[in-house]
């Protein structure tokens, strides 16, 4: 039987788990693997040259990577989401399925006709969050749908936070586990959903206040802020008529109160430059959003503005973060989106001893046989170290999973998708159950 060549075009921090299942699975499925990423120490810190071919490319050279993609049989496209319409026309074009963890974009929709037409599969979302997220609860709604239940709340959470030995001595109990640039950007923009047959709306400069507890047996508790557009998930998943969907980002309680400084501060703001941002202190940044006073101290200020106590802990939590030191930004031109990311770097930067955690949660409420019942689904999943991070497993796996499957002819569709369909989900699922990857459910009766 003739081998299956597999392109993997980006190598960066969620890609490791990735390459460890392709390299796990080559010989047995018979695959030849090129790796393909701008940079070549990235890749060879990650596999060796005897295990794979390894490339350097810039997928902005379009002659390079059409060369690459007429030459494979499947595509995974890991590279940043602005990227991923350089490889996928490519992948149109020479009849290449491809892979993606990342949501589909309107360009990306648009390719949806040529791919039919082509006989290819442009498979998107089936990362985390995206596609993790697609897979558990399309199981569920599906089955309840089946059954004959007529849907009315989902609910639907997902964190990448810190495995709990390794929140010890942070206040926050978070660090970053994936761009740090988005976790700093996050929900801006208007939040929507709807809630009990009613369009409710969130400013961003509400967001944070707005929070729900949500308990996981085993892991405690948690505290969930919305999600930017929940709205577009109806669709997705045929709820159309449902009276309550929601969807939100998890973090742990007082998380969301701290970050809420920031916000109502504006050091949140990507859209302006901070003058002389290199020679300014962190105490100087927080300094430049509050009043002049020749006397208060900066810490007075920031508790008279924000109406905080000085033994509040949301100040505790700034303080840990060193927002009043004396140190230096050194970036030029920053805007303070910017300075506030460098900030956060100092301290929420993964320890070498550090492990993540990824949590996921949905909740549904529906009617069934004369009944009104909850079932709720929940996954945990620890990271092994800084490398095969809880993150990295949940978004390089499903990738993985999906490619093998489709290689196999298991997933045969063509066309822009996401998966949504049991031919999709329901395979991804089994294969990742081996691998530790499940969801725990729970049903009862709902007043």
């Amino acid at each position: 039987m003739a081998s299956k060549k597999i392109l993997l075009i980006g190598a960066g921090r969620s890609s490791n788990v990735l390459i460890s299942f392709l390299l796990q699975n080559k010989s047995k499925e018979n695959w030849e693997l090129t790796f393909a990423d701008a940079n070549m120490e990235t890749l060879k810190s990650k596999v060796s040259s005897k295990d794979a071919h390894l490339v350097t490319l810039d997928v902005n050279n379009n002659e390079a990577c059409a060369e690459l993609v007429k030459a494979a049989d499947i595509v995974i496209s890991m590279v940043p989401a602005f990227l991923h319409m350089y490889v996928a026309r490519n992948c149109v074009k020479y009849g290449k399925n491809m892979v993606t963890a990342s949501y589909v974009s309107e360009d990306m929709q648009q390719l949806d006709k040529e791919a039919k037409d082509k006989g290819v599969l442009l498979l998107n979302e089936i990362g985390l969050d995206p596609g993790l997220d697609h897979l558990s609860a399309m199981k569920i709604i599906d089955s309840l749908r089946d059954a004959g239940a007529e849907m009315l709340n989902f609910e639907s959470f997902a964190g990448g936070l810190l495995a709990p030995e390794s929140e010890k001595d942070n206040p926050w109990k978070y660090k970053f586990t994936w761009n740090p640039r988005n976790v700093v950007l996050a929900g801006q923009g208007t939040v929507k959903f709807i809630q009990e047959d009613r369009y409710k709306y969130i400013p961003y400069h509400r967001l944070f206040r707005r929070t729900e507890i949500i308990d996981i047996e085993g892991f405690g508790r948690f505290e969930g802020y919305p999600n930017r557009d929940s709205l577009k998930y109806i669709d997705a998943y045929n709820l159309r008529g449902i009276p309550t969907i929601f969807r939100g980002t998890l973090r742990r309680p007082g998380y969301c109160r701290a970050w809420n400084a920031f916000v109502q501060l504006g050091a949140t703001d990507d859209s302006y430059k901070i003058e002389d941002s290199e020679n300014m202190t962190y105490r100087q940044f927080i300094n430049s959003f509050l009043s002049y006073n020749p006397t208060d101290s900066v810490e007075l200020k920031l508790m008279h503005y924000l109406h905080l106590d000085q033994d509040s802990d949301v100040m505790e939590k700034l303080e840990w973060l060193g927002v009043f030191s004396d140190k230096k930004v050194g970036l030029k031109n920053a805007t303070p989106a910017q300075i506030l990311q460098k900030i956060l770097e100092d301290k929420w930067s993964l320890d070498p001893d550090d492990k993540d955690m990824i949590v996921m949660w949905h909740q549904f409420i529906y009617n069934l046989n004369g009944k009104k019942e909850r079932r709720t689904s929940s996954m945990v999943v620890t990271g092994e170290d800084t490398e095969k991070t809880a993150m990295a497993k949940t978004v390089g796996l499903p990738v993985g999973i999906a490619t093998q499957l489709i290689l196999r002819g298991e997933i045969n569709d063509t066309g822009v998708k996401i998966p949504t369909k049991k031919s999709i989900y329901e395979p991804v699922l089994a294969v990742l159950e081996a691998y530790g990857i499940q969801f725990n459910e729970t049903t009862e009766d709902w007043v």
